[in-house]
Order: structure tokens, then sequence, then C-alpha cells
């Protein structure tokens, strides 16, 4: 029997802050004590870590994630070994990655090639959601079983005609097989048919640059697209989580269908919270490492995001992890903004970027675990597995030094991607020790972990309609 101790620091939940010894036994969490006690005291092990002035907080899920992505001709520079070790380092344990069906094939193909990307090659747990991109009677069977076995979330996409999108019938059976089978339909709401009109537009008037991208791919449209999912979800009886959300407008869309009792749910990202279009219209093409979809946004947009976080009109923050090398990649887009891989980095920097949200007064402490650990674990089914710090939870811990500065920079990130989306931003806190089911990755800032520790994790059904 393997044991750690983690002795003295500030233990950190959704709920609870205590300060208190944490025993760890076998890869799970086996008792916490009160730091001083004689319960804490008992407390035996072969590795002490001594946590004195740190946090003690249950390891980042990050619940939207996409390693080896194919997407605009090229793919997302990260593997799952570079961006799960990557994850690590920013003291996220778990992510959830998306499966993609290719149109004309099965989900059960999709899932399988994702599977073999990333089996053996991880450095923490991870998972798969589902992506269907072609809506028809054998999919919709394959939804059953694919639940059944522990891939309990759909994600569906009203932008990007031609590759991913699905019409509003298509979404309408998804969700009502959803409704009948336990899954989460997770949706991608833009109006991409309306968004490609303005595209060509705006190229037939020779508006090239980077910083249209944002321009043409309205708020608006954003708005209309997630009450249309919202009402197709109603009609179908099923729960909706809406990915990605950066529009304020969409905000009061997710904020009306709760108040009304619905079963909806929203998340956010980083970059929606941090960054904005002032970074898309950045010049010499700089702006294109910051084109994701849906866009950054005018800066007066990150008040009604962080109001919604605060309020829990949205409950998630994942990443969106999706990272294109700004050399070769993004460049595919120089004189055509729609040719620009969408997508950015972000996996390493997630629970530090919410830690400065503490810092900055935006969430409180607990609030920020809820948000990155707690909500996404139960929202996807992984829930007290990963999330928190409990007795019989994995041991999953993050020793973070809320005190220690750093300059967040593509010279010292572990992500495979050659530019930082937050290049030169000061922050305070920083992982110091990561475990992985109770195996050292992060060790006091050296990298400890094997990409061969990190096993694939089933998941059940939504924790918050049960």
């Amino acid at each position: 029997m393997s044991r750690t101790v983690i002795r003295g620091g500030l233990v950190v939940t959704a709920s609870d802050e205590l300060h208190a010894d944490v025993l760890i036994e076998d890869g799970r969490i086996a008792a916490l004590a009160a730091s001083g006690t004689p319960a804490a005291e008992a407390f035996t092990a072969e590795r002490t870590i001594d946590a004195t002035g740190k946090y003690v907080i249950p390891g980042g899920v990050d619940g939207h994630t996409h390693m080896e992505m194919p997407f605009g001709g090229t793919y997302a520079a990260d593997t799952f070994e570079t961006g799960t070790r990557a994850a690590a380092w920013g003291g996220t344990t778990t992510i959830v990655d998306f499966a993609i069906q290719s149109v004309g094939g099965s989900l059960r193909e999709g899932l399988d090639a994702w599977h073999a990307k990333a089996e053996g090659n991880c450095a923490i747990d991870y998972g798969f959601h589902m992506i269907v991109s072609d809506v028809n009677q054998d999919t919709l069977k394959e939804m059953d079983l694919l639940v059944e076995e522990g891939v309990t979330s759909f994600k569906q996409f009203m932008a990007y005609p031609g590759v991913f999108y699905s019409d509003d019938g298509q979404i309408l059976r998804a969700m009502q097989r959803a409704a009948e089978n336990g899954g989460l339909i997770m949706m991608h709401a833009e109006n991409g048919i309306a968004i490609d009109v303005l595209v060509e537009q705006a190229l037939a008037r020779g508006e090239t640059d980077p910083r249209h991208h944002g321009e043409v791919r309205k708020a608006l449209l954003e708005a209309e697209a997630t009450h249309r999912a919202i009402r197709l979800a109603q009609v179908a009886g099923a729960p909706l989580y809406v990915v990605h959300v950066s529009a304020q407008e969409a905000v009061a869309e997710l904020t009306r269908a709760r108040d009304d009792g619905l079963n909806v749910f929203g998340e956010t990202c980083p970059q929606y919270l941090f960054l904005s279009t002032d970074n898309l219209a950045e010049p010499d093409f700089e702006g294109a490492k910051y084109v994701c979809s849906t866009p950054l946004r005018p800066r007066e947009h990150q008040a009604a995001l962080w109001r919604g976080l605060r309020t829990n009109d949205l409950q998630v923050v994942s990443t969106d992890h999706c990272p294109f090398c700004f050399v070769g990649q993004k460049e595919l887009g120089r004189g055509d903004f729609s040719k620009i891989p969408n997508g950015m980095p972000g996996v390493e920097n997630r629970m530090d970027l919410l830690h400065q949200a503490v810092v900055d007064g935006h969430i409180s402490r607990r609030r920020w675990i809820e948000i990155a650990c707690a909500t996404p674990a139960r929202m996807f089914g992984l829930y007290p597995k990963k999330g928190t710090i409990a007795p019989g939870a994995d041991a999953d811990v993050v020793v973070y030094d809320p005190h220690a500065e750093q300059v967040i920079s593509a010279e010292t990130h572990h992500m495979n991607v050659d530019y930082s989306a937050y290049e030169g931003r000061r922050i305070t806190g920083r992982v110091e020790t990561v475990l992985s089911r109770g195996e050292p990755v992060i060790t006091e800032r050296e990298y400890t972990g094997r990409a061969r520790h990190g096993v694939y994790t089933p998941r059940s059904t939504c924790q918050y309609l049960n």
C-alpha cells in the first residue's frame, strides 16, 4: 500500500475551506483531518508533502479540449501526449476531449479513432464526448450504445455548413434521442448559414484581415442560435449545454431559460473573460492568433460573463483548447480570414487565470474550484471520483502557491504551440505539485509524470439531472 500525506495546507473545495492534512492511499483520498489535531498527527506515509502557506485543491477538470483535431486542412498542434502534459503543468488532471464522427461514417468509427490517438499517450486521465456530424437512424441507435458505455454527451454544430453542421431537424432528432437515453446535447450555437453569407460579403468588399472574423460572426447570431437551441431542447424535453458562450446577448438567453426552470447550462472560456476584439485587431496579422469560434467580443461583454459566473447562469469554465501554430498554420489565412484555423491554446493557463480572477475580486476561492473542478465533474458524470477532495475520491490533488508571481509566455509554457494568447501577462498564483491518482506528475515545478499514466475514464450521465 502506497501512502502520501499532504500537511499544513488550506484545503479548498467547491463547498468548504479548512486547514487540513490529507491522507492518500493507493491512489485515492483516504482521510482528511484538521491540521495539528491528534487525528492528523496519526497519519503516516512514505511520502510527505509540505503544503504550509499553500492551497490544496482538486485537480482541474477541463470538459472541452481538442487534441490532434483536424480542421481547415491542418491539425491541432497538441497531441494527447503534449496536451495532457501541458494540462498537468497547469493543474488540470482530467480532460474530456471530442471524438469526431465523419459524415458518412459511424459514431463507433470516430470513437475508435480517438481511442487510438489517446491510449497510452496521456499524462492524466481522460474521457470523450462525441461530435455527431451525421444524424440518421443508425447514429441515433449508436447514441444509446455510447451512453451505456460511458460516452454520455454529444456535440452538435449550428455552424460550419458542409463540415459539422446539423439542421434544426437533425438537432431535434438527436435531442429527442438524448431525452430518452439520458445523454446531454452540447451545442455550438452560432447561425452558420447566415454567417457564411456575411463572410462572403466581407471578402467581396476586400475585408480580409483577422478582425473581420469577429465582425461577421455577430453576437446577435450567437444569441439567435442559442435561443433556437433552447427552444428545440424544450420541444424535445432534453437538457442542453451551450459551449463557449461569448456574447452578453447569449448569456441573456440562457438566463431567461434557467429562470423559466429549463435544464439549460452554459460554459464560457478564459479567452472571453480576459481577451477581446482588441486582440483580433492587432496589426501585422498578429490578430490571427486570436481567431476562434465563437469569436472574441468587444471588452464590454466581459462584465456579463463574470456576472453569469457569479449568479450561476454560467456554470463552467473550460478552455476549448485547440492550438494552431502562428507559423505555418494560422498563416494559412493570410489574405482571407475565413481560412485561418479556428482555435486557441489554453489548457495550461485556465486554473491560473481563474485564480487571478479570485485575486481581482471577480469570484471567490470556492467558486474558482466550483467552475473549474466540481461542476464540470458533475456535468459530465465524473463526480465525486473527480472534482473534489473527499474520502473515496481519486487523489487528483494540486498544491497551489497563491502568492507566487509568474509571467505567462510561450517561452515557458508546455503546450506545443509557438505563441501564448496571454503573452507577457503577469499573474499571481502558480501550480507547485500535482498528483494524478496519487502519482506525482508535477513535483515542485518539475515534470515527473509519464505518458502511459493517464487512463480512459467512462462517465455516468449528467449529475444535475438525476
